[in-house]
């Protein structure tokens, strides 16, 4: 199947927050994310009147991540933010090697500290992570430049779906040649 229209970025990505000023001040502050939007609303969703704040920060590439409060206690716990901690559930941006030295600078400068922040280093990316105000999770990646080669990038194209298929049948081998397995 070759699909040829996709999506072209991420519109925004959204959360549900305890504390709207906290969660401001860790994206604007020190993430450097300027708040761009704030709707106050009120509206008829899944069968009742709900009073919330929907805010959104923007990325450079004009997408964002947007947070929201409820005013009802009912309905913040109905629908968060009371996201399960888990290394794997997070949301990761893209940056640049300086704009990834910038992003440890400023964390480091807000006091945030092991375990609310730690550095992976893969292999084809080093990623940063830092857990916000709500208990999520944001890695800013940066890809090696040499896991940027465009003959490397259409051999992992080229072989994904035989990747996964292996690895669906048991043969659990890493194939991550960047570095060893641990």
């Amino acid at each position: 199947m070759s699909i040829t229209r996709r999506p072209n970025r991420l519109h925004h990505t959204a959360y549900v927050t305890k504390d709207l000023e906290a969660t401001r001040a860790f994206y604007e502050d020190v993430i450097g994310l300027p708040l761009i939007a704030t709707w106050t609303e009120a509206d008829e969703l899944f069968g009742k009147l709900r009073t919330y704040c929907h805010v959104f920060f923007e990325l450079a590439d004009g997408s964002c991540l947007a947070f929201f409060q409820f005013v009802d206690a009912d309905d913040q716990a109905e629908f968060g933010p009371d996201i399960p901690y888990s290394p794997f559930i997070h949301i990761a941006l893209h940056v640049d090697q300086d704009t990834q030295a910038d992003m440890e600078a400023r964390i480091a400068a807000a006091g945030i500290v092991e375990p609310q922040t730690y550095v992976l280093e893969h292999g084809y990316c080093r990623s940063v992570y830092v857990t916000d105000p709500n208990g999520m999770i944001l890695e800013f990646t940066y890809d090696a430049p040499q896991a940027l080669d465009p003959a490397l990038d259409a051999a992992r194209r080229a072989s994904a779906h035989a990747d996964l298929k292996r690895w669906l049948a048991g043969d659990h081998s890493n194939n991550n040649h960047f570095r060893t397995a641990a």
